[in-house]
């Protein structure tokens, strides 16, 4: 006898969803449902989730009608004596109920045996109701008496197994077959009997249920009108995944920009297009944004869009003309002339006026550049008119172009073009995908800037907590360790903090030495992350950032790339089971004898060949270790340290280190002291997980 293999569909259908919760809310819900059918055991054979503004829609393949064996197990809750609500709790995670169990009292707990036939449709119920009385929204809301929430008012819910309706309720809505089309182009209901049924009668109703296939449609005519005009599309990914979660049925327009805003900066009209209208621009073949912009509607009109066309153009002119306005007011007064006000902006309350800031980040940055051979004088320079841009009206209606319209009024004054653009540069990398700094003064004032805000945060105990970094701290180290790292500056970070704290003259909580060595260990664990991406294991990276001193990032990649090629060899693998051999024997000992097995090692004592030799070589590979690492040629060191390996291995073979005099006993285990010492030298071997 065949089992029929059954399809169930599920939409909820609300009020827009905001754009940058659709995708996540597809996937919890697609992960929440998986992980109730795998509890109760309901084999299935695909889960599919889609979103659109108006619908979340699951649909699982391949599911039984009826579980047909009898489910019997045997589960436990916590103790006899649970509350009627506790264990009813217990029981709907089950998906029993209290009078469907055989009750046995056992030694801890009751025991609850259940023995059923249950059909999918009401475990699929149960399921559903569970997951939406608890999904995990960013925020909610309630809407009518019912005190349910959700995202927005929850309008309908269909649900079908099996081309029939499973009654699942939520709130004061019961589900039912019947959803609804586009809002504008076909708002009336209709039935649907399964998914097949259900996406067909929605592309009838002008809705695209897939995501993906609302985006291909968008850049599909995008790249037409695009090409029809001889321009091409600025391509804008995050603009894009905002859109195709705003429309339904997407319908591409082009509009045009008045000729007298083209003069205004690129970055301005980027930011008032995309960031503020979500229009996308063209660029003509030089890469310039062209007068024309591309409008994403939800609706096909009959005028073929002239309507929102005009709208969309009117929208944009009075909000470019705001731009040109402070483009054009702004430049009446130079960035030197704003620097007073400065003293008006406050940075923190408890680390000064932005003035203060800017203070303290013009005498970093000077001390930086002569360190990576920048001209100090421009550096200063840059740095000083670095945050005067603050204090424009341009920045004050388009935050976003902080620096980079401080660029444009640099120029127009005629500093120079390093200048202009280490003012743009001084607040990148922003991220793990933002460019870069390459020219020295550039790279000078952002790790200025980026080090003040680290050193000044820490020193007033306000680091980053769990995953709350209020002041972005986090993303500040990985751009000073980027900037170190992908320009190969010989920096030392310790000696750079202290030159920013030096700059305080406010009262910091932290004194310098804590501050700085608890910035250390900040930097070592975003250091793991980097290395992470670059394929390096964070305990390498571990083991060569706790020796002392070692804070020059060029160097530790260096040293940590020798040390994870040592470690694959198979003298690196024997040598540190020795190590860790060797240390596990003097730290058993030392907490017997209660003092520690460092010292100086007595030749007379040394009785057997194997000691004896083992200690010649540990003194020679020392010295040549010390002169390799201070040279750089960290591969040459770590074969050094290889040629250990077979030493060890005779005197772990042919010694007894514990033996019956005492003195000897003694001179043995400083021996393997001296072991561990020599290897700690190149790394911290301890923290090396495998």
């Amino acid at each position: 006898m065949f089992e029929i293999m059954c399809e169930f569909l599920l939409e909820l259908f609300s009020e827009e969803i905001p754009a940058n919760m659709q995708i996540r809310a597809a996937e919890d819900l697609h992960r929440l449902i998986e992980t109730k059918l795998s509890k109760v055991g309901l084999t299935f054979n695909k889960i599919r989730t889609y979103s659109t503004p108006l619908r979340l829609t699951l649909v699982i393949d391949g599911l039984p009608e009826i579980i047909s064996d009898d489910i019997s197990k045997e589960i436990r809750s916590s103790h006899v004596g649970a509350s009627p609500k506790i264990l009813n709790n217990f029981l709907n995670e089950e998906n029993v109920s209290f009078t469907e169990c055989e009750k046995r009292y056992i030694d801890k707990g009751i025991s609850t045996t259940t023995s059923k036939k249950l059909l999918t449709s009401e475990v699929l119920k149960k399921i559903v109701e569970q997951v939406l009385s608890s999904f995990p929204w960013p925020k909610s809301m309630h809407w009518d008496n019912s005190f349910v929430h959700w995202i927005r008012p929850l309008k309908n819910i269909l649900a079908i197994f099996n081309a029939k309706i499973v009654s699942i309720s939520f709130g004061s809505i019961t589900a039912g077959n019947i959803t609804y089309g586009h809002r504008f182009l076909s708002p009336e209901s209709f039935s649907v009997v399964n998914f097949e049924d259900y996406i067909y009668r929605l592309s009838q109703s002008n809705v695209v249920l897939d995501p993906n296939e609302r985006r291909r449609l968008i850049l599909e005519q995008a790249e037409k009108l695009a090409s029809e005009e001889n321009l091409t599309l600025r391509q804008d990914e995050k603009l894009l995944n905002e859109v195709i979660g705003l429309v339904e049925w997407p319908v591409v327009l082009i509009g045009t920009i008045d000729q007298m805003f083209m003069n205004i900066p690129d970055e301005v009209l980027i930011t008032s297009m995309c960031s503020h209208q979500k229009y996308f621009p063209l660029l003509k073949i030089d890469g310039r944004i062209a007068n024309r912009f591309l409008i994403i509607s939800n609706i096909q009109t009959t005028d073929n869009g002239n309507a929102i066309i005009a709208g969309n153009e009117r929208v944009l002119r009075a909000r470019l003309s705001d731009a040109k306005f402070f483009w054009n007011n702004d430049r009446k007064h130079t960035l030197e002339s704003r620097l007073p006000k400065l003293t008006e902006v406050l940075y923190y309350s408890k680390l000064g006026s932005m003035a203060d800031k800017v203070n303290r980040i013009v005498n970093l940055s000077g001390k930086i550049a002569s360190y990576i051979g920048a001209d100090v004088n421009l550096t200063k320079r840059a740095m000083r008119l670095s945050k005067t841009d603050l204090l424009s009206e341009m920045v004050g209606e388009f935050p976003e172009l902080q620096g980079i319209i401080g660029r444009y009024y640099a120029l127009a004054e005629g500093e120079d073009i390093s200048i202009a653009n280490a003012i743009a540069d001084h607040y990148k990398p922003q991220g793990p995908n933002d460019r870069c700094p390459k020219a020295p003064l550039s790279i000078a004032v952002s790790l200025a800037d980026k080090i003040d805000s680290l050193v000044g945060f820490f020193a007033i105990n306000e680091k980053p907590t769990g995953s709350r970094d209020p002041f972005a701290l986090r993303r500040a180290a990985l751009g000073v360790i980027r900037l170190i790292l992908e320009n190969g500056l010989r920096l030392e970070l310790k000696k750079i903090f202290l030159a920013s704290y030096a700059t305080y003259t406010q009262n910091l909580i932290i004194e310098e030495e804590q501050t700085t060595s608890t910035l250390l260990n900040f930097f070592n664990d975003r250091l793991k992350k980097y290395f992470h991406d670059h394929h390096i294991r964070h305990d390498l990276i571990s083991s060569i950032f706790s020796l002392k001193n070692e804070d020059d990032l060029v160097r530790l990649l260096a040293r940590a790339d020798a040390l994870k090629n040592f470690l694959i060899t198979e003298d690196g693998s024997n040598l540190l089971i020795a190590y860790r051999r060797a240390t596990n024997i003097v730290r058993i000992e030392e907490k017997k004898d209660k003092r520690s097995h460092a010292g100086y090692i007595d030749q007379s004592l040394l009785q057997k060949h194997e000691e004896k030799i083992l200690h010649q070589k540990l003194n020679y590979v020392s010295q040549e270790i010390v002169s390799k690492l201070t040279a750089e040629h960290f591969s040459d060191a770590m074969s050094t340290l290889a040629s250990l390996r077979h030493y060890i291995d005779d005197f772990f073979n042919s010694v007894t280190v514990n033996c019956n005099d005492p003195n000897i006993r003694i001179n043995r285990l400083r021996l393997l002291a001296l072991i561990s010492n020599t290897m700690e030298s190149v790394a911290d071997f301890s923290k090396i997980e495998c």
